[in-house]
């Protein structure tokens, strides 16, 4: 206590009499954590894919409603660290140019398997809206014929992701394994999510035909994740394209991360992930929409913001990754700011676990967006509401920190509603 006492007196001494100034937090220490966190979050995302390959070749070696639930499970615990990492994508252009090989959504499901009658048989945007790759072992895409005979993870990343130019067309990742495993959700914006039976993978016993292709669809989309997902560790290490391009000048860094984390908070999470669907009503428009979920989805999305902003987290392993953070350099800049932008930020994580709660208690998202439940409605939009006010802070910190105002990522849904019903 002495000390602390020492040392405060020391401080005021020299302001009062010698003018001195704190040392301001190095932007390059800064800019060292915020790479070795999304280092370590990639890491831990590899390995959480890892487990999930496992799960899924376990599950076709033995179909059986157990063994689907544990890849199940395995999917949804690989979705916790994923999502913290989508802090990086917007503020850098390696992340973004990377990221839609594992995250693309939505995803026009009747490219790679069977759909129900409701689904449709064809789309004016989409030629491909119901081509069923497992089905039907030789394709015609682009023009071309393609010998499909063999599913694999050239196939899949080379062949059929975004085929044809159309985003909708999303062979690969997260969300085509997750389809997958849950198969669609046909409940709209009643309860329950996809229910996909074990028996669709039994190549024993197929009741569908095809559970051969299935499985080897499945397990090549398992395979592409982790080499996907090796490569952008590989991005994070010290000589790594991802790391040196935040690392290449402090000021051009310190605004990737602020855009980073406001670009997830307005254009993104708050716009086209939320707000869309809200405005539509429309249970597609969930980001995890097979298994129901998107409310974790949505908050971990927060957490990886409050991450970034703080320079800490947690690995799977319990491991704390921390140092010098964004947060500091601004409460030494402007400590009003500072404690506002932590207000917004604690704003936003209640309301997103209000969501996560409410889902966890039995609602799920798509039936909170529902036109007929504005109770659920309401703990959406106030989510929404506190994600746009949190990014609005965010944009004052560019300021505080002398650096060039970037443009976050924007959305129809919030800046032009009228052009979401067009």
């Amino acid at each position: 206590m002495h000390l602390i006492k020492k040392n405060v007196i020391i401080t005021v001494i020299c302001f009062a009499i010698f003018g001195c100034s704190q040392k301001t937090t190095d932007p390059k220490l800064i800019l060292k954590t915020y790479a070795d966190i999304a280092a370590a979050k990639y890491e831990d995302s590899l390995i959480t894919a890892q487990s999930l390959h496992k799960a899924i070749d376990n599950l076709i070696l033995a179909p059986s409603e157990e063994t689907l639930a544990i890849a199940r499970a395995s999917w949804l615990a690989a979705r916790i660290p994923y999502q913290q990492t989508e802090v990086y994508r917007f503020g850098n252009p390696i992340v973004d140019a990377w990221e839609g090989r594992v995250n693309a959504w939505p995803l026009d499901e009747g490219l790679i398997d069977y759909v129900d009658n409701s689904y449709g048989t064809q789309s004016e945007q989409n030629a491909l809206y119901t081509l069923n790759v497992i089905s039907n072992p030789y394709l015609k895409v682009n023009g071309r014929d393609v010998d499909a005979t063999e599913i694999t993870p050239t196939l899949i990343s080379e062949v059929l992701h975004e085929a044809e130019s159309i985003e909708t067309n999303v062979a690969s990742g997260y969300h085509a394994i997750e389809f997958l495993l849950w198969g669609q959700d046909l409940n709209g914006n009643g309860p329950g999510a996809g229910s996909r039976p074990a028996t669709d993978f039994d190549i024993e016993n197929c009741p569908t035909k095809n559970c051969d292709r299935r499985a080897d669809y499945l397990i090549a989309a398992a395979t592409l994740l982790i080499k996907d997902l090796e490569e952008i560790v590989a991005k994070w290490q010290s000589e790594g394209e991802a790391r040196s391009y935040i690392m290449k000048t402090s000021d051009n860094g310190l605004a990737a991360v602020l855009t980073g984390m406001g670009s997830l908070s307005y254009g993104e999470l708050a716009g086209e992930r939320m707000k869309l669907g809200l405005l539509l009503r429309d249970p597609e428009e969930e980001h995890d929409c097979f298994s129901d979920n998107t409310h974790n989805s949505h908050f971990y999305d927060q957490v990886g913001i409050e991450s970034a902003f703080h320079g800490r987290y947690e690995r799977i392993n319990g491991e704390i990754v921390s140092g010098p953070s964004i947060a500091e350099l601004i409460n030494e800049k402007n400590p009003d700011l500072h404690i506002e932008l932590v207000d917004k930020l604690q704003n936003t994580h209640a309301a997103l676990d209000a969501i996560r709660l409410r889902a966890e208690s039995g609602e799920a998202y798509d039936q909170m967006i529902g036109e007929d439940n504005p109770e659920g409605n309401i703990v959406v939009q106030t989510a929404i509401d506190s994600l746009i006010a949190q990014a609005r802070t965010i944009e004052r910190a560019f300021a505080t920190l002398g650096l060039s105002q970037i443009e976050f990522e924007g959305s129809d849904s919030l800046d032009n509603p009228d052009a979401v019903f067009q």
